[in-house]
């Protein structure tokens, strides 16, 4: 039998609360949380557990921001690359963010931080497909037209990733925003 298991992640900026909800069945038929692992988690054979998961988002979180949780009764599980925090606690345990007010702060933070990586990223992607117009339209590279275009043709499809990878969760983050705003 398999000690460990992946468990995808539907994003954080779209399914948050599924994602921990997921882990706290897969808890209950004894696979916990293990680590992060790319677009997903690691997750290892134990003995079932009732439990809930919460995610935090804090970069550079010192041991205050940690003993904050503690004394709410949540335990520090993981982080992800010194920012995404992990958090669980018992069934019934109140939890982190039980306002709409304090909902709306951490995704408006979420959501700011996103737009300025998404409009890196388009301004990256936009200043390549100009370059490509560029080198296509003109003889200045004529002896190596085909390196420089292959060159800005990798240097695009990774803009174009690195695009999807900031726009969509600030997307999500946004109807999060907008929809918690909606709220009364």
């Amino acid at each position: 039998m398999k000690k460990t298991k992946y468990m995808g992640s539907g994003g954080l900026a779209f399914d948050e609360e599924q994602d921990m909800t997921r882990l706290e069945k897969m808890a209950r038929k004894g696979w916990m949380f293990d680590r992060f692992a790319f677009m997903g988690y690691k997750l290892k054979k134990a003995q079932p557990q009732e439990i809930q998961y919460s995610l935090d988002y804090r970069k550079n979180a010192d041991s205050d921001y940690f003993a904050y949780f503690k004394e709410a009764g949540w335990s520090h599980v993981a982080s992800s690359a010194n920012y995404i925090h992990l958090f669980s606690a018992p069934p019934g345990t109140v939890p982190i963010y039980s306002d709409k007010e304090t909902m709306i702060d951490k995704y408006e933070n979420e959501k700011i931080m996103m737009r300025k990586g998404a409009f890196v990223m388009l301004l990256v992607t936009l200043l390549c497909m100009a370059a490509i117009y560029f080198t296509n339209n003109t003889t200045l590279f004529s002896g190596i037209q085909g390196l420089v275009e292959g060159a800005l043709n990798i240097v695009l499809c990774i803009s174009l990733i690195g695009l999807i990878f900031t726009g969509m969760p600030y997307v999500g983050y946004l109807y999060r925003v907008n929809k918690l705003k909606k709220i009364k």
